[in-house]
């Protein structure tokens, strides 16, 4: 019998929201124009990201706990999302009643623990990938921390030199005095498709205010303007860092809130840390893809 009914769960990293399906039992295959229609926040439940997770390879000797899949709103398929994971994080360590989960993703497997408060998880990174064809860059450039990239007038730019990272997506994050010196919204999407980043970018304005806090805006790929991006917020740090702006530990203030990143020194291992927070538990009809509300977060 063909399924009709999908059950999801509406989530949220510091309004970073998710519709998550669990694929685990049975496949879910959407269309990137069914895909597109959810994530539509006037037709559709709406999101950042669709978040599906999937039985991980060998999880029964041991490996992962789960795959978790990530589609962007514009329905493109992307490796890595630190709000999300943290999100799948508590629910399979409230499914397994422990405080550690292991998740694979296309950017490699990620250890999650509870952060030490609750609704606080904590989510090892990696390592950031710094070499320019890591990024990836299309040219060259030896030294990432600042690259060759500018809007506005030649001699007086608005933005300029951004440090570039890979957090299992690419970043490019400006550092400025003011976090509205352009309008994000505009130029982000020029940014994100400039010919200097071959699979795309996502875009951070990043303000220093001291040696152990930043404020970020972000411009997400494949999603726009976001509330929070948790892979974002890693690449500031460790952006910031490299040019010794700030330490390797900082709190990282986004439209959202805080979220605090630890560019461990021992291993370069970044750490993130941040709430999770579940918004109501749904259900999307097949093939119209309406929904209804079947219950609502305590």
């Amino acid at each position: 019998m063909a399924i009709t009914t999908l059950p999801f769960r509406k989530m949220n990293g510091l309004g970073n929201d998710f519709v998550v399906f669990d694929a685990r039992l049975a496949p879910i295959r959407l269309k990137p124009h069914e895909i597109a229609r959810i994530a539509d926040r006037k037709t559709g439940i709406g999101f950042d990201q669709m978040i599906t997770i999937e039985a991980a390879p060998g999880a029964e000797a041991g490996g992962a706990d789960a795959f978790m899949r990530i589609h962007n709103a514009d329905s493109s398929e992307v490796s890595a999302c630190g709000n999300a994971t943290r999100c799948v994080a508590s629910l399979l360590m409230a499914e397994s009643g422990g405080d550690k989960a292991v998740i694979e993703t296309r950017a490699g497997i990620l250890f999650a623990s509870a952060g030490g408060t609750p609704d606080t998880i904590s989510v090892d990174m990696g390592k950031p990938r710094l070499k320019w064809e890591e990024i990836p860059l299309a040219e060259e450039f030896r030294d990432t921390r600042a690259i060759e990239l500018q809007v506005g007038p030649i001699d007086a730019p608005l933005l300029h030199s951004p440090g570039v990272v890979n957090m299992g997506n690419p970043h490019a994050i400006f550092f400025v005095d003011d976090l509205d010196v352009v309008d994000l919204a505009k130029v982000g999407p020029m940014l994100e498709n400039h010919p200097i980043f071959p699979e795309r970018a996502n875009i951070s304005l990043a303000r220093v205010t001291s040696k152990e806090s930043l404020t970020l805006k972000v411009w997400e790929r494949g999603a726009g303007l976001t509330r929070a991006c948790g892979t974002g917020a890693c690449a500031a740090a460790v952006a910031a860092a490299r040019v010794r702006r700030t330490g390797r530990q900082v709190r990282v203030t986004l439209p959202g809130g805080d979220l605090f990143i630890n560019w461990r020194e021992s291993d370069d291992h970044v750490i993130m840390t941040g709430p999770v927070e579940t918004d109501y538990i749904g259900e999307l009809e097949l093939p119209t893809l309406d929904y209804r509300i079947v219950a609502t977060a305590a």
